[in-house]
């Protein structure tokens, strides 16, 4: 069987409610189910929460909640890992039986069902049984400067200054999008982010991350300007 996860506790701080908050005239939460849904690339998606609010939200945009997420796994320190793991666990322990599993975070309403699509195809290739989101940085990261705690600066790279940027290599950092994983590389210790996983390249403008005020404005000012039917839909 092949799985969806969509992580979403109720305790958030920073922007609080922000899974069921409305988004460009949704709940956050329905943009990622209805994305995984449209892909038709999962037997069952589901949202792993320890809130009844978001619960009831989930099952209205088509998710399946067949479990509650423990008071342990929900706490603001809890990291991504252990939640896929109770998710896998829960679902074998009602009787079905996991291959693959796509881990699609709550706050990703630019997630494409294509997007989803590469995902599961770059797993095929993977070394290590993970695919995983990745972005560029917008200036490469060569030419970073270390702050001094007397308020100087010195580069990380002198050799890297001298440099044109285009010959200076492409780096890309975690998306926080998703992850992709075979059942057996999400239970073992291997690191998601480790040598192998298999890269799907996002696009920069489709990359942001909602922890405040300012960052929820400037997404939805941008979900409607790139999407303005209301659909993500496919790339």
């Amino acid at each position: 069987m092949r799985a969806a996860v969509i992580p979403a506790r109720g305790g958030s701080k920073r922007t609080p409610r922000k899974n069921v908050r409305s988004f460009a005239g949704r709940p956050m939460i329905a943009w990622p189910i209805e994305t995984a849904l449209a892909s038709g690339l999962f037997d069952i998606v589901v949202v792993s929460t320890d809130d009844d609010e978001i619960a009831r939200v989930a099952e209205e945009a088509g998710a399946a909640v067949p479990f509650r997420r423990p008071p342990e796994l929900a706490d603001d320190h809890t990291p991504t890992r252990p939640v896929i793991r109770h998710a896998i666990e829960a679902l074998e322990a009602a009787g079905r039986t996991v291959d693959e599993m796509c881990c699609l975070y709550a706050t990703t309403p630019f997630v494409t069902a294509d997007d989803l699509v590469a995902g599961q195809k770059a797993l095929a290739g993977s070394a290590n049984g993970f695919s995983v989101s990745v972005t560029h940085y917008p200036h490469p990261i060569q030419r970073a400067l270390r702050l001094r705690a007397d308020g100087t600066a010195v580069p990380v790279d002198e050799a890297a200054l001298a440099m044109r940027s285009q010959d200076l290599e492409e780096m890309v950092h975690d998306a926080g999008a998703f992850y992709w994983g075979t059942r057996e590389a999400f239970m073992s210790p291997r690191s998601i982010l480790g040598s192998g996983s298999a890269a799907v390249v996002l696009p920069t403008w489709r990359v942001h991350d909602i922890d405040t005020e300012d960052d929820w404005r400037r997404a939805e000012l941008m979900f409607r300007a790139t999407f303005p039917d209301g659909r993500p839909g496919r790339s």
